[in-house]
């Protein structure tokens, strides 16, 4: 088990997939947030738990993300949410993780993996290469693009894996953006780019990119 800390302790029992979400600076009110203590071992998304669970605390703050009432959008904007995916489909490519699923919302992003090295040097690359670029073209220098805190969470079983997937690539839909899944063009439910990667076991296409518009 892999056990590293920042704000919050993480544990990572090895041979486990993980689910990561991170979101843009200042895209929950500080309010919010005194009011929530979402737990590293939360049944994520588990709609079961009682009101106060830490599954059900994460549920309400992405879906306070999801309204989208609060702070940046910037990936919004197509070619920053073509640079937010960048690195995570990339990642696949290096062998870092096996990527099982995605998508990149307007001020956060979801993630579902098995890590092949320490999350620690996943979540750099993955959250670093994006905020450099984004901020690049903002003109934002030495400002932070993302909250410094992740959620994490390591899945029990198969069923949890299949209901997190589930709630990955169904988040556009429920936030009102596309009626379909595969409609949300930043996500593994609607990115040619990262169809033909599981196709070929994430060996690159000549000349391939992430779409951008």
């Amino acid at each position: 088990m892999t056990f590293y800390r920042r704000n919050l302790p993480h544990w990572h029992p090895e041979g486990k997939s993980i689910f990561i979400t991170w979101r843009l600076y200042g895209s929950l009110p500080a309010s919010l947030m005194r009011k929530k203590s979402t737990g590293r071992n939360a049944c994520a998304t588990n709609t079961s738990e009682s009101e106060n669970s830490p599954g059900k605390q994460f549920l309400q703050l992405d879906a306070a993300l999801d309204s989208a009432k609060h702070g940046p959008l910037w990936l919004a904007n197509p070619e920053f949410a073509a640079y937010a995916e960048y690195p995570i489909v990339h990642g696949a490519e290096l062998g870092r993780y096996q990527l099982h699923a995605y998508v990149v919302m307007p001020n956060h992003v979801h993630i579902l993996l098995d890590p092949y090295v320490p999350l620690a040097k996943i979540s750099g690359p993955l959250k670093g290469v994006a905020a450099c670029d984004i901020n690049a073209r903002l003109g934002r220098t030495g400002k932070p693009l993302w909250q410094d805190e992740s959620f994490d969470h390591w899945i029990r079983n198969s069923a949890e894996f299949e209901r997190i997937r589930h709630y990955i690539e169904w988040n556009p839909v429920r936030a009102g953006l596309v009626a379909r899944p595969e409609d949300w063009k930043w996500s593994s439910a609607g990115s040619e780019y990262f169809a033909y990667f599981k196709r070929t076991g994430f060996s690159t296409p000549p000349g391939a990119r992430l779409n951008e518009s």
